[in-house]
């Protein structure tokens, strides 16, 4: 029966969820600070920290997969823990930047160890809880994420509030705490038996798996969704619409609080690659929908008819968002080999870096460039990515039943949580 409420039952999954919620009030108080403080103490201009950024989760982006290839073979309880610490040493190094090439080297450590720490805790997820599970429990760690991203955003205000240096110094090392407690936190899980290598095999094999690199690809494209709240529908209201400029916090606001109260209640009904399928098409006419909406906003009339077609388009993207990840977390632990979840969920994970690495830019030049218009062809991005899912899963569903009888062998069973790691 499904485990009801924000954590986890009790358990190897309710410790991942600490874990987690441990780093996360540290990245809210970081998110909503960072910007201001590289400006205002370190002294960077905007164009070098979008720079920086940008080459940190290219980094990122490339470090994946092989740091989930060395949690499958060292196992992930250690990977991750270690890239915990890493994440706090790059943090250390932000609170101490005072040169652009400082904070470019700290960025290129945070944007990888953040990557394979997503692929390490993933791959010791698969390890510690069975494969029917796997997707409820990601969506009870996504709420528990969600609720300390906005009590650490609440802990940022107040640092913006009293905007010294000294406030956002604190902020700093408040996150670079946060990931050595969650280090603590993930060495006293249950280790999960490393993946020994197989003699003929290649090292990175996720990377010759075709259809897996396309429901990579087509999910990156879905994942484009995310600058949305926190760049480009400020920038749209502000400059498009007559809503009173408040509302930006308020869809922020908005959309935490119901990922917290419905992602665990909306994942209950992905109980298959086909049900994931589904609901990842289902959230691409959403954010079709969505986008079809802050379109509109811009010529909705007065500032309370925009609030409201704006509270609607906000409403259609959340409902989107948490579709999409239920349906895609599904797919990315389905479709992975047992003994190589760690490199499988840092190439699917890729998505996240790319999109923050790509998709302001282009969603700036997309949307802000090109007005209502502009939307519609997000919109229509969406849908149709969402679309060529079903066929992407059942063409990476064949092709992982013609290799079991070509090679003679059964397909990996699944981990089992030991000792080891």
């Amino acid at each position: 029966m499904p485990h009801r409420g924000l954590l986890p039952p009790p358990g190897p999954a309710r410790g991942l969820a600490g874990a987690q919620l441990t780093n996360a009030l540290g990245d809210g108080a970081f998110l909503v600070t960072s910007a201001l403080y590289f400006t205002r103490v370190v002294g960077l201009s905007a164009g070098q920290i979008g720079l920086g950024l940008t080459l940190g989760w290219a980094a990122g982006a490339l470090a994946g997969v092989p740091l989930g290839h060395l949690a499958d073979r060292r196992g992930p309880r250690g990977v991750a823990a270690l890239l915990a610490v890493a994440t706090s040493a790059a943090v250390g190094v932000f609170l101490l930047a005072s040169s652009f090439p400082v904070f470019l080297a700290a960025a290129v450590l945070y944007g990888c160890a953040q990557s394979g720490l997503g692929a390490a805790r993933q791959a010791l997820l698969a390890g510690l809880v069975e494969p029917a599970r796997r997707t409820e429990v990601r969506a009870h760690l996504q709420s528990t994420v969600n609720a300390g991203l906005a009590v650490g955003a609440a802990m940022g205000g107040a640092a913006l509030h009293l905007d010294t240096p000294l406030a956002y110094r604190a902020v700093l090392g408040v996150d670079a705490l946060s990931f050595l407690a969650a280090a603590v936190l993930l060495s006293r899980l249950p280790g999960v038996a490393p993946s020994p290598a197989v003699a003929g095999e290649p090292r990175l094999a996720v990377l010759r798996d075709r259809p897996y690199a396309l429901l990579a690809l087509l999910n990156t494209v879905m994942l484009l969704y995310m600058p949305l709240l926190s760049l480009i529908v400020p920038l749209w209201i502000v400059g498009r619409t007559a809503a009173p400029d408040w509302l930006t916090a308020a869809l922020l606001v908005l959309n935490t609080l119901t990922v917290v109260l419905c992602q665990v209640r909306v994942a209950r009904g992905v109980d298959s690659l086909a049900a994931a399928a589904r609901y990842v098409r289902w959230a691409g006419v959403l954010l079709l929908a969505c986008c079809a909406a802050f379109a509109v906003s811009s010529s909705a009339g007065p500032a309370w008819a925009a609030a409201a077609v704006l509270l609607v388009a906000a409403a259609l993207q959340v409902a989107g968002e948490m579709m999409l990840a239920a349906g895609s977390w599904e797919i990315g632990f389905g479709l992975a080999p047992a003994d190589r979840q760690g490199q499988y969920q840092g190439f699917f994970g890729t998505g996240v870096a790319v999109a923050r690495m790509v998709g302001p830019v282009l969603l700036t030049s997309l949307v802000l460039g090109g007005g209502a218009r502009g939307w519609l062809v997000l919109g229509g991005m969406f849908a149709l990515a969402g679309a060529a899912v079903g066929p992407a899963v059942r063409l990476a569903e064949r092709s992982r039943a013609a290799v079991a009888p070509a090679a003679g062998t059964p397909l990996p069973a699944e981990p089992v949580a030991g000792s080891a790691g």
